[in-house]
């Protein structure tokens, strides 16, 4: 890749201020990474709106503007610009950040292209603006910046802030779905090659691969949704989608689509995750829908969204996911329903009464945990039932071993104690008489 077009005019600002000195930049890949060191007015460094920190966020504000070009028609216009502070002013952790750097000042240097555009350090600048902008603090007026070369290939700019951000210190800022992003990005750019994306990342190539298949499945519930839900508000159900992409990779299209349409509701309706865990079964979706039919309150739902999805049957979003040549879950009609259901908007029944869409996510919460202690009460008496007949295999198990043993230790007949091992064959057979007489 080249680099972007540099401003010529904020290339020539940059050039004439002082450098104070010259810093080592190690995550550089260049022979000469000494960088020099700029001091610059808070609001004059251009915010990455290729930041990979902030993309899942970056999808919300283009949703929410119905604007697809938002961060790329005028990166450095001031509506991008707005945007992307708004983004990094909203972020965990951002008055804390700006609490240290008023106590302690700025510790390390961002980075900035030839032109101004800031590849490290967006929060660390964003807080020193607030400070300064809305808090009025005189000592936050500046920021101090290394300077990367105006030749900075658009490659090189990524690779820097995945070395500098992600194989550093990503799990201080990043959110899963960020750094998923990042390393899907790394994946297509890698020519599908994920012995480079591991190195990229300095992560094992397990890591990076289930990051990007749990990506897959969050990619899948959310182009469901029909705009409706967004990646970012699925950064808490990490574990969910680890799961769920995990359980489904080895099994057959049936069982995947039924754990899937589960996993997704559960996760749409806020079921407890730990119920989830007991619903990885082929059944998985007929137990949860047995459990709704069996409650009135949802069945006027269910009766919306099979109307729903008559009309609606060519379009069919999870049709086009799980592959026409497959069967649809009993949760189809139910789960392409609610996800394009936002939790704040309103149901209409055939009655033209509305009902509003967080009181049928709690029920159908109710129902999928039903359906797991339902799940979880049947998996633990079918333990029970299986239990003897395992114990039995185990010691028969163990009965072999010693007639393999006995021999070699009869060879040792001055240390061999023959009266022990009557006793426990007497003791073999006395539980064995317990057993048999067990009614």
């Amino acid at each position: 890749m080249t680099n972007h077009n540099l401003d010529q005019d904020r290339v020539a600002f940059l050039d004439s201020r002082q450098k104070t000195k010259r810093m080592t930049v190690p995550a550089w890949p260049r022979d000469d990474n000494d960088l020099p060191l700029v001091q610059l007015p808070v609001e004059w460094p251009m915010f990455s709106t290729l930041n990979h920190r902030t993309r899942a966020e970056q999808l919300r504000e283009i949703s929410a503007a119905g604007r697809e070009d938002l961060f790329t028609r005028d990166p450095l216009g001031p509506e991008a610009q707005d945007a992307q502070y708004r983004i990094l002013h909203s972020q965990d952790g951002f008055d804390q950040l700006k609490e240290d750097l008023q106590e302690r000042g700025q510790q390390e240097p961002a980075i900035i292209t030839a032109d101004g555009i800031l590849i490290n350090g967006n929060r660390r600048t964003a807080a020193l603006r607030s400070l300064y902008q809305e808090d009025g603090v005189l000592e936050a007026q500046y920021v101090r910046c290394l300077v990367l070369p105006a030749d900075a290939t658009s490659e090189e700019l990524v690779d820097l802030e995945t070395e500098l951000q992600v194989a550093k210190d990503f799990k201080q800022e990043y959110s899963w779905v960020n750094e998923a992003l990042l390393i899907e990005e790394h994946y297509d750019r890698a020519g599908k090659n994920w012995d480079r994306v591991a190195a990229r990342m300095h992560r094992a190539i397990s890591d990076v691969r289930g990051m990007y298949e749990k990506l897959q499945q969050l990619h899948q519930l959310v182009e469901l949704s029909n705009g409706a839900r967004l990646h970012v508000d699925f950064v808490e159900n990490e574990s969910v989608f680890d799961e769920l992409a995990k359980h489904i990779k080895n099994k057959s299209p049936q069982e995947s689509d039924a754990v899937r349409a589960v996993y997704f509701l559960g996760v749409l309706t806020g079921a407890k995750y730990r119920d989830l865990r007991h619903l990885k079964r082929s059944d998985a979706a007929a137990l949860v829908r047995s459990e709704i039919e069996g409650d009135a309150a949802l069945k006027p739902i269910l009766e919306v969204a099979e109307a729903a999805a008559t009309e609606n049957l060519e379009d069919d979003p999870l049709s086009e996911l799980l592959g026409s040549s497959e069967a649809p879950s009993p949760l189809h009609s139910l789960l392409s329903f609610i996800a394009t259901k936002r939790p704040e908007a309103t149901v209409v029944l055939s009655t033209g009464e509305q009902l509003p869409v967080q009181d049928v996510l709690k029920s159908v919460s109710s129902s999928i945990t039903a359906a797991a202690d339902d799940a979880k009460e049947e998996k633990r008496d079918q333990n029970s039932l299986q239990a003897p007949l395992e114990r039995a295999d185990r010691a028969i198990g163990e009965l072999e071993r010693v007639l393999d043993a006995l021999p070699r230790a009869r060879a040792f007949k001055d240390e061999w104690d023959e009266v022990a091992l009557a006793e426990r064959i007497l003791a073999i057979r006395n539980l064995v008489k317990r057993i048999e007489l067990i009614p």
